[in-house]
């Protein structure tokens, strides 16, 4: 028997997940989670045998809750609306995904391969993938995969200028285009190389590279020039990290 626990932010994903799950007489929920904090205690207390998890969560997304969680972990199914970086490393790592939204027939096939996985004893296997995952998903992001136009295109790291937090989303400002994101910017700057990125400010993350020089502003703060002309707001809390471990104490 499946035991699946539901862990997403989002109630209309929970919902149809929750409404697809059930037409598999083999399948029971053995609970829902709102958050990847919540999750944790659930796992736990429910020992489910098989998790839907959404990746991007508030403060403690997918991959925390798997980093953090008692072994051995349940068999999972990952959970994203176009977590770019995620997509890239499921398919490295031949784990299952469900791209929101989906549909039944998609929905279906990972719930098959569910099956077949929980049936297998090699278990240690599929955990190892799932370790392998995690790692790879520590700071140094290289690229980012965006769309574009229709199509997905590969964006380096290098070469955005900054980052900027709208919501649950972060917009890559790459030259002249800018590119939306769903990931929360605590996730974005965890896996960024510190070394050439770094946070000015709670809505704003610069490439060293980019900056042209900083400006006195009113009331003591600073001004953050980029070398495109945009200017943003150093603020006090992150001023004394950025001169001293990054522009050598200017």
């Amino acid at each position: 028997m499946i035991r699946a626990l539901i862990v997403d932010d989002e109630p209309l994903a929970r919902s149809a997940i929750r409404t697809m799950l059930r037409r598999h007489k083999d399948a029971e929920i053995a609970g829902e989670c709102e958050s990847g904090a919540e999750a944790l205690g659930a796992m736990e207390k429910l020992t489910p045998n098989l998790m839907f998890l959404d990746v991007q969560m508030p403060e403690v997304d997918g991959f925390a809750v798997l980093e953090r969680a008692a072994r051995p972990l349940p068999h999972v199914i990952f959970v994203t609306a176009f977590d770019q970086y995620a997509v890239r490393a499921f398919e490295v790592h031949a784990l299952d995904y469900l791209l929101k939204p989906f549909d039944r027939e998609r929905f279906d096939a990972a719930l098959d391969r569910a099956r077949q996985a929980l049936r297998d004893p090699g278990a240690p296997e599929w955990e190892r993938r799932v370790t392998e995952m995690l790692e790879d998903s520590r700071p140094g992001a290289e690229r980012f995969l965006v769309r574009h136009d229709g199509r997905v295109i590969l964006v380096p790291a290098r070469e955005v200028e900054w980052i900027e937090a709208q919501g649950n989303y972060v917009v890559l400002h790459h030259g002249a285009r800018t590119h939306l994101l769903r990931e929360s910017m605590i996730h974005v700057e965890g896996r960024l190389d510190a070394r050439q990125f770094r946070r000015v400010n709670r809505s704003a993350i610069v490439n060293l590279t980019a900056i042209a020089e900083l400006r006195p502003g009113f009331h003591g703060d600073y001004e953050v020039a980029l070398r495109s002309g945009e200017r943003l707001k150093l603020t006090a809390g992150y001023r004394r990290n950025l001169e001293k471990d990054a522009l050598g104490g200017l």
